[in-house]
């Protein structure tokens, strides 16, 4: 069992560039699973952001190549989320979410991840 809780959201303004941090606690060793971060506006359906695999390969959407970036600090039990170049259109709740099974896929639908945090808010004004 996997405990996930993220932090970092906060509101900022248009090119801000905030860092999301998701930490995970619980038993087993935290490398194996795959990291994926999820985005909800309000309004819309959950959507995926970005991933990074247990094989330390990272993923991404279209709509934030180039500007996030995924990491991990395996010590710390962490992975982060770092986001550049902000607009109002990434204003949601960011999850992270965790699985150990299809490390070698890109963008798995969510529902393999078998652990979520409860999400933080990110909102961006104009």
């Amino acid at each position: 069992q996997v405990q996930l809780e993220e932090s970092g959201g906060k509101l900022v303004q248009s090119g801000g560039s905030p860092r999301l941090s998701c930490v995970a606690s619980g038993r087993g060793t935290i490398s194996v699973y795959s990291i994926g971060w999820f985005r909800q506006a309000p309004g819309k359906e959950r959507e995926f952001v970005a991933r990074l695999s247990s094989n330390d390969t990272p993923y991404y959407a279209d709509s934030v190549k180039g500007r996030f970036t995924v990491s991990r600090d395996n010590a710390k039990r962490t992975d982060y989320l770092e986001m550049d170049s902000l607009t109002p259109e990434d204003t949601a709740v960011y999850y992270c979410a965790a699985e150990s099974k299809w490390y070698f896929l890109s963008a798995p639908h969510e529902d393999v991840y078998d652990f979520w945090g409860q999400g933080t808010q990110v909102t961006v004004s104009s």
